[in-house]
């Protein structure tokens, strides 16, 4: 497999890139490292969000009769993971 076609080699090198173009625009290196990571994440989850909205979407249209499972589950991951956040 290319270095393009692994998702990490890809972030790594989206980090660096952003990471200079923020140091470009005068910020000091550590912190230029720090919002790049910082948007990268961002992006990542804005990313994960839509492709849950899509496939739901999608079930809810093309397969109405699981859609509903999915939902809960859905629903089950986010109650399960606010629980082990609330934790700590």
């Amino acid at each position: 497999m290319s270095i393009e076609g692994n998702p990490a080699s890809v972030t790594k090198q989206a980090l660096v890139a952003l990471a200079n173009a923020i140091e470009a625009k005068g910020h000091k290196r550590e912190y230029a490292e720090a919002m790049a990571a910082s948007v990268i994440f961002q992006a990542d989850l804005d990313l994960r969000n839509a492709q849950i909205a899509n496939l739901l979407a999608w079930l809810k249209q093309e397969h109405h009769e699981i859609y509903e499972s999915a939902l809960s589950i859905v629903e089950k991951t986010r109650l399960e993971f606010e629980t082990r956040v609330s934790r700590g």
